[in-house]
């Protein structure tokens, strides 16, 4: 018999939460550290040492030998330095453990050798990592039995000079602006005892789940996350029976020891089901706060890996690792608590009236409308660029989904009319033994990609890879300013006319910002016509959408609320296009090198066996035609000469590209003229892969991959 897991004796087993600092600080140190947790007070220095003495302890009596930094550089996936605790030995010769309130604040990094985007040359080296307080701090187990045990600490990344070199930065200062407005909007509206707004993310997390034994058969899959050719298998996801669908024994297994993998690191991993795409998944979390919510993804997508690996799987994160199937994105719910619990998200029974649910909900309406560039800034990459715009991912055209409740209620107030709700009423089945429930008063619209859903905002646009903290800082930032705005116009207000002057702004704002409300198809061909009518950004690729960073009113946005500064700002334009020229460098490189040495040679010796068969068949049948083999070697051969032309190409245009010095103007050649390259060698290619038996392929077929879990 299988050992009970009980959920709640492991969950958070191997975090130094607020259980594990009450038990062992003393209760002064705790009260200090909670209130810079909870409250945002600046750290105490004079606490460092007793809080590391503590964590030291709790780490060696759980089998810890070494700490880290735990941090998260602009590479997309996070880094560290590992020490142990191990200080001089004393008189006896003995090794003394060590570990101080220095150790724990502060540690160095090399900065000069993380993206840095201009801020950091090859000589100046220096950089810190500082420790974020406000995200607990967390122990890894590796090793067959988890017995090499490492105490991770979460930090910031800076430079010499104080420049973040990191995402964490951004996001806490990101995190404290909107609080500040967020606040300061809620004292106008008398509610004096806040004194703290968080925003609040839950992660949905896509991925893909393949045999590992498979993968490392693909070249493709392994350099760049993705398959660069490969015809479709006879079967996608057109008979819809993988969404939702029974998991496979084991995948279950795979998902079981994945969720208690992330309880005992605190990650509330909640909901898990397949997807749409066959052999791909997702994991949905509890909500959080955003700074934890972050670490946490970030963890959840290492903590895939290491798992997959150990049950014989590769998982896979890129947005489409196969075409002609569902990519994987990473849906951001996103929301705000005060200090007193309440989510400023929530309508209430009345919305209509709801002035402060209303006077929030236009605060965002209009962050999103004047800032829906950068809201496309925050989710540009080489991989996230293929999914945008497909059949399963929003469009790359920002647009907010209300509802149609929601789209009632704001049509009430634009026409100067009181809103009357829509009558509850029970969802009929037609089966009375089915039990009886009252129907949600507005659908939920997936092709939208901001979409309210009953109490919080879902961008669906975020890539599956990326870190959310980007889409984060700017929808935290853009927030902050607009809540400023509509502070300015009713700070000075008399309290006895505040509901009706705020009632005149929300029908202000909603007639200025109507344009970036829709509640239709987000995938046809009308809604970008009528986008482009509306004066919205259709920003398709990263090299359009990267300048947009540098925008006067964007720069203006982040310099005024202290989250980047302009020279923060150019280095991220520079880091972001590097990468993607980079990443579609080594896409083309590999691409080239599976086609060139490997498929071609699969090709050659099926045409020779082909021809083979031919010549002696008509030696043995006196008029056999062969028309079989002659019909396929005429398409090969067809194939053969489209396959060498574009090889010639790609590799004519990739050295063109060596020329280039600017970023912008390499990122676009690589996107206009290297991508377009790829695409025309791999038709060709995947069209003669559909003519060759498997025996002559050097690499898995679709087929393969996408259905041999069991």
């Amino acid at each position: 018999m299988s050992e009970v897991l009980n959920v709640t004796e492991i969950f958070g087993e191997d975090v130094f939460n607020d259980k594990v600092m009450q038990e062992r600080l003393p209760k002064a140190v705790y009260k200090k550290l909670k209130k810079t947790i909870t409250e945002g007070y600046e750290l105490d220095p004079t606490i460092a040492d007793a809080v590391a003495q503590a964590m030291k302890e709790w780490a060696l009596e759980n089998g810890a030998t070494h700490y880290t930094h735990w941090f998260q550089p602009l590479t997309g996936i996070t880094a560290e330095k590992h020490d142990s605790f191990i200080s001089v030995a004393d008189a006896d010769g003995k090794v003394i453990m060590e570990f101080s309130g220095k150790e724990l604040v502060r540690s160095e990094a090399d900065a000069s050798s993380f993206p840095s985007g201009g801020l950091r040359a090859t000589f100046e080296a220096r950089g810190y990592t500082i420790w974020d307080c406000t995200s607990p701090a967390f122990l890894r187990r590796e090793g067959e039995h988890g017995e090499i045990v490492t105490l991770c600490i979460p930090t910031s990344f800076c430079s010499f000079g104080g420049e973040a070199l990191d995402t964490k930065t951004p996001l806490l200062r990101s995190m404290e602006t909107l609080s500040d407005s967020a606040t300061k909007l809620l004292h106008i509206l008398g509610k004096e005892k806040v004194t703290r707004v968080d925003t609040t993310v839950g992660s949905e997390q896509e991925y893909f789940l393949i045999d590992k034994d498979l993968y490392t058969e693909r070249e493709d899959l392994m350099l760049t996350g993705r398959t660069l050719i490969g015809a479709p298998a006879p079967k996608g996801q057109e008979m819809e029976d993988h969404y939702f669908g029974v998991l496979k024994p084991k995948v279950s297994e795979f998902m079981h020891d994945l969720d208690q993998e992330l309880w005992k690191l605190g990650v509330p991993a909640k909901t898990k089901h397949n997807e749409v795409a066959p052999s791909q998944h997702e994991l949905a979390p509890v909500f959080e706060t955003a700074n934890i919510a972050v670490d946490h993804n970030q963890l959840t997508m290492e903590m895939m890996k290491k798992v997959a690996d150990k049950h014989n799987y590769a998982c896979l994160l890129h947005e489409k690792p196969f075409e002609g199937i569902n990519g994987s994105g990473k849906h951001n719910n996103w929301s705000m608590i005060t200090s007193e619990g309440e989510n400023l998200l929530d309508p209430g029974k009345t919305p209509g009236k709801n002035v402060q649910f209303l006077l929030f909900l236009m605060g965002i309406v209009s962050a999103v409308d004047e800032y829906a560039d950068l809201m496309r800034v925050s989710v540009a990459t080489a991989g996230n660029d293929h999914r945008l715009g497909a059949n399963e991912a929003p469009p790359a055209i920002v647009s907010i989904y209300v509802g149609d409740e929601l789209e009632k209620v704001l049509e009430s107030i634009e026409n100067g009319e009181d809103f009357t709700a829509s009558d509850s009423k029970q969802l009929e089945t037609g089966a009375h033994v089915l039990p009886h429930f009252i129907q949600d008063n507005t659908d939920r619209n997936r092709t939208s990609p901001f979409a309210f859903t009953g109490n919080k905002f879902e961008f669906r646009m975020p890539g599956s890879s990326l870190s959310v903290a980007d889409p984060n800082i700017v929808l935290n930032t853009a927030v902050a300013e607009a809540l400023d705005q509509i502070c300015a116009k009713l700070e000075h207000v008399d309290p006895k006319d505040l509901e009706t002057e705020a009632m005149k702004l929300v029908k202000e704002l909603l007639k200025k910002h109507r344009r970036i409300i829709f509640n239709g198809n987000g995938y046809t061909d009308e809604w970008v016509a009528e986008a482009e009518k509306r004066g919205l950004y259709n920003l398709k690729s990263l090299p359009e959408a990267m300048p947009q960073i540098k925008a006067k009113k964007n720069k203006e946005l982040f310099e005024k609320h202290h989250v980047f500064t302009e020279i923060e700002i150019d280095s991220r334009y520079e880091i972001y296009l590097e990468n993607y020229s980079k990443t579609i460098r080594i896409e083309a490189l590999t691409m080239l090198e599976m086609v060139k040495k490997d498929f071609t040679d699969g090709l050659m010796a099926y045409e020779t066996a082909l021809t083979d068969t031919a010549i002696q068949k008509k030696q043995v049948l006196t008029g056999a035609k062969c028309t079989l083999e002659t019909s396929i070697l005429t398409k090969l051969d067809a194939a053969s000469e489209a396959i060498g032309l574009a090889v010639e190409k790609l590799e004519k245009d990739l050295a063109e590209t060596q020329k280039i010095t600017e970023s912008l103007a390499l990122a676009t050649a690589y996107h206009d003229t290297i991508l377009a390259d790829m695409d025309a060698l791999r038709a060709p290619v995947d069209a003669a892969e559909e003519m060759i038996p498997e025996t002559y392929l050097p690499y898995p077929t679709y087929s393969k991959l996408l259905f041999s879990l069991r």
